[in-house]
């Protein structure tokens, strides 16, 4: 009887030990735990983008082998990235009765797969449904990322957090148009598409084995709509994130405009390059893999103000380097807008956490929201711009959006508080 006793007595000190001992500590720098969440975000960064993006340096070659306009062909990337700001809302709702880890790894693993069904697609209207698809599914990564890290990291360590995950897009966005460009001159363009697939699948492999489980997360079972609303309607009456969610959609709409037509401008007179040759310019996405842990690690201690100054005049910049005809300068520009980018995505994305309180996730989908949608509306009004008025139409259609993202970046106040 007393062993009884003592075993109904046990589960009732432990919860008063736990109690006592406060929540778990979060993740810091410098532990092993922080290692490990940084690869497998660094590996959900990667697959995200490079899934997203592979397409884009064959556009070109979608309209000689589907006989479709530039304009169309880009539909390839803007359908993707338009079906993925929508699912972002879904996810982000999703992932509170789901678990975050899970639905990031499904995410991947089902947008890899569909990856390699577009590539085996016989016909335009399958391969453009294939991408819808997976803009779908691949909304279950980005917004419940960057909520996890908003819940699990040392507050004063976001920015670093959110950097390392934005350098592993970068890297994700250079190896998936430089591999798809010298893969599709080694076989085809159907066969680049399915080894990309397959190599983000084991990255999804990789990436739950590493990541660490949740411990400050509480699952919501169920779907409470009045819950999702009211956290979306709180978040848009807040200025200041609908600041940042501005920044995130000027920073993509100028970075996906200037690429999608690039690669149409390179392969023509006077540069005429081959798609190997013309996606080398890609590997600017270097400069993002550096840039962006240091922008956040700067954000983190100084005014968050300039390095987005920073970020969109070097956008500007780029923008008016690639007018210029010497292949040089034009290079030149692409880094640019590249550096740009990235310095702005890193800083506006780990800003979401800092001001969205307790229901991170929804702040994060709207983020992403706008973000992608800046990449689906412009990128595909750049096609128009780009059929009259050449690549001077692209250049100032994407120069005028970075203007706008430079002055809303200098309405921020210098030190945001926190939200209660």
């Amino acid at each position: 009887m007393r062993y009884q006793d003592c075993s109904r007595q046990m589960p009732l000190m432990s919860i008063a030990t736990i109690a006592a001992l406060g929540p778990p500590p979060r993740v810091a720098t410098g532990t092993s735990e922080f290692r490990k969440m940084s690869l497998a975000l660094f590996l959900g960064g990667f697959s995200t983008f490079s899934l997203l993006y592979c397409v884009q340096p064959l556009l070109p070659e979608f309209v000689s082998t589907f006989h479709v306009s530039p304009a169309e062909s880009a539909l390839a990337l803007s359908l993707t990235t338009g079906m993925l700001a929508l699912a972002i809302m879904a996810a982000g709702a999703l992932s509170q009765a789901l678990g975050r880890r899970g639905m990031m790894f499904g995410s991947m693993a089902l947008a890899a797969l569909l990856n390699v069904a577009a590539g085996l697609a016989p016909v335009w209207g399958l391969l453009l449904l294939a991408r819808a698809c997976e803009g779908v599914v691949l909304g279950g990564v980005p917004a419940v990322a960057m909520a996890y890290v908003g819940e699990e990291m040392e507050p004063h360590d976001l920015g670093s957090a959110m950097g390392l995950y934005v350098a592993g897009t970068a890297f994700g966005g250079m190896m998936g148009r430089v591999g798809m460009g010298v893969l599709t001159e080694l076989g085809s363009w159907r066969w680049a598409l399915a080894m990309i697939g397959l190599l983000d699948f084991a990255a999804a492999v990789a990436f739950i084995v590493l990541l660490p489980r949740s411990r400050h997360f509480v699952r919501q079972p169920g779907f409470n709509p009045q819950l999702h609303l009211a956290a979306w309607g709180g978040h848009l009456r807040n200025l200041g994130l609908l600041k940042i969610f501005a920044l995130g959609f000027a920073a993509m709409a100028v970075f996906v405009t200037v690429f999608n037509y690039a690669g149409f401008r390179l392969k023509a007179a006077p540069y005429s390059l081959t798609q190997t040759q013309s996606s080398l310019i890609f590997l600017a996405y270097g400069l993002g893999i550096i840039a962006s842990p240091i922008a956040g690690r700067f954000a983190d201690r100084h005014d968050r103000r300039i390095p987005l100054l920073a970020g969109f005049f070097a956008m500007v910049a780029g923008v008016g380097f690639t007018l210029c005809q010497p292949l040089l300068l034009f290079a030149a520009g692409i880094a640019l807008v590249t550096l740009g980018f990235f310095i702005v995505h890193s800083v506006a994305s780990g800003g979401v956490g800092r001001l969205a309180g307790a229901t991170k996730g929804h702040a994060t989908s709207l983020y992403l929201l706008f973000y992608y949608a800046g990449a689906s509306l412009v990128g595909s009004a750049g096609g128009f711009f780009w059929q009259h008025g050449g690549w001077t139409g692209v250049a100032i259609l994407a120069g005028a959006v970075a203007l706008t993202g430079a002055a809303v970046g200098l309405s921020i106040k210098a030190q945001p508080q926190p939200a209660a």
